[in-house]
């Protein structure tokens, strides 16, 4: 089945189509319904993302009943939907693909492609405006449906023409491994880049789209300097100034959209720190990560697809504080989605560069994303994200809950070395057993890491622990893989 496919999106295999769930690129119809029952489809598509509709596979049973036996009339009718169906027209493209119906017969299915209609509203003959959001076709009104507009108006920026970069300054290897998600190898690239409206003409010429550049130059700094990740590291709860600068760690990540959320994850995965948790099931201590991984992962990632590329000097910033881990992203909440309505509606901003973020794995399906930052952080014992739109950006607020955790360290500590020793230690010292009551063993570097203090300043406060018949030296005292731990 994997052989039978569209040629205009390679992914949409046979098997695909019959197997796979609706989403929010994708929908399938039998061609017993009227023509005009796709309107409200083709509208809620073109307002969003795009979408393609398969025609003669019914979308309950999942039966491959082609679309032959409905005759010519009734397959051009479907044909001419988007044009007799909606106003203004979207752009779509039609497209058979030959198969072998359940029957045995040969056949073939009607794809229509509705492609993401990007400076205008897309309404049924009826006047009724609708979007697609995840697997759901939604009528949009009132307050919702003049945000729909206002968003149209801020779409322009990822299909705007870029007159100074040329195909040679995008990534061989992302392009091949684009062209590999869409089972598009053999394809020449300027033919796949121009397929997917990364390519435009002007004045007959071609050139690049902003999207085209932004998710695949080899060298972005050179086109979009904006097109970057800065991660903060505080010492503290809240950010200082002047000579109380409380900053332990400053760094740009600076790649292509199809690089950066990876090469973000590796930072700053090692940036977060691991807490000893009683898991009350086994009874056994087991080590659990500062904030759920895929909370603050989806996070960096909704701000990269969704954030307003035109604003210049903008850039996606995440803050690291002892409490909580902050995402800002660059312009409001697109169009219908709201602070309070963000776990069950979507609407991207960047429909272009979206699709590809998607089909490379990065951006979930049916809005999963969104609310598994919610259920992870909440099967964490942790607090809701708290969503925001300070200024012309949109802030993500992820709340640990590390004074608890640092007051249970710092109990086990006491109720293992006395009180009275433990008045005796200065903040450093007790910070430092805080830290080793959590783990087995820990090295010097990773003291330091965690405490942004010198490997110098910890070896003295080891020594005086030592000293004081707490800790113990695990290995040679000069050699650099030694370990300490609690007696």
């Amino acid at each position: 089945m994997d052989n039978i496919k569209s040629t205009i999106n390679p992914m949409l295999t046979l098997k695909y189509m019959l197997e796979e769930e609706e989403n929010k690129y994708f929908d399938r119809k039998s061609a017993q319904i009227k023509p005009s029952e796709l309107a409200e489809l083709i509208s809620a598509f073109a307002n969003a993302e795009g979408g393609t509709i398969v025609i003669g596979i019914s979308d309950k049973k999942r039966i491959l009943e082609g679309i032959n036996k409905f005759g010519n009339v009734r397959i051009n009718d479907f044909v001419a939907a988007p044009k007799n169906c909606c106003k203004p027209m979207p752009p779509y493209t039609e497209e058979f693909v030959d198969i072998v119906n359940a029957g045995g017969e040969q056949d073939r299915l009607l794809l229509l492609h509705i492609h993401a209609a990007t400076d205008q509203i897309i309404r049924t003959n009826n006047d009724s405006t609708f979007l697609r959001i995840g697997d759901r076709t939604k009528e949009i009104k009132g307050d919702d449906l003049k945000n729909l507009e206002y968003s149209k108006a801020t779409r322009h920026f990822e299909d705007e023409l870029n007159f100074e970069a040329d195909i040679e300054d995008l990534d061989e290897d992302l392009l091949r491994a684009y062209k590999r998600r869409l089972e598009a190898e053999s394809i020449e690239t300027k033919q796949v880049l121009k397929a997917r409206g990364f390519i435009k003409k002007k004045d007959g010429q071609e050139y690049l789209t902003n999207a085209a550049v932004l998710l695949f130059a080899e060298n972005i700094h050179q086109f979009y300097p904006n097109c970057r990740i800065r991660f903060i590291r505080y010492d503290g709860t809240a950010a200082q100034v002047g000579t109380s600068i409380n900053i332990i760690k400053d760094v740009n990540i600076e790649y292509s959209l199809l690089k950066i959320i990876e090469k973000a994850r590796e930072f700053i995965s090692g940036q977060l720190r691991e807490f000893t948790s009683l898991n009350l099931e086994t009874g056994q201590f087991q080590n659990v990560p500062e904030y759920p991984e895929f909370a603050w992962l989806e996070g960096i990632v909704n701000a990269v697809t969704h954030r307003e590329y035109g604003m210049t000097g903008s850039y996606v910033k995440v803050s690291m504080f002892d409490d909580r881990l902050e995402i800002l992203s660059p312009g409001k909440l697109p169009s219908i989605v709201t602070v309070d309505n963000i776990r069950e509606t979507r609407f991207s901003r960047n429909p272009r560069i979206a699709r590809v973020l998607t089909e490379f794995g990065w951006v979930r399906e049916l809005n999963e994303g969104v609310k598994r930052i919610y259920s992870d952080m909440e099967e964490f014992f942790l607090e809701e994200p708290l969503y925001s739109e300070p200024e012309q950006s949109v802030k993500l607020v992820l709340k640990n809950n590390i004074i608890m955790r640092k007051m249970r360290q710092s109990d086990r500590v006491v109720e293992t070395i006395g009180t009275d020793m433990w008045l005796g230690l200065d903040d450093l010292e007790k910070t430092i057993l805080a830290y080793m009551s959590g783990t087995k063993c820990i090295t010097t570097n990773e003291l330091a890491e965690r405490t942004g203090k010198s490997k110098r300043t910890i070896g003295m406060r080891l020594n005086h622990l030592i000293d004081l018949n707490i800790i113990k030296r695990n290995g040679v005292k000069n050699d650099p893989n030694q370990t300490y731990e609690m007696i």
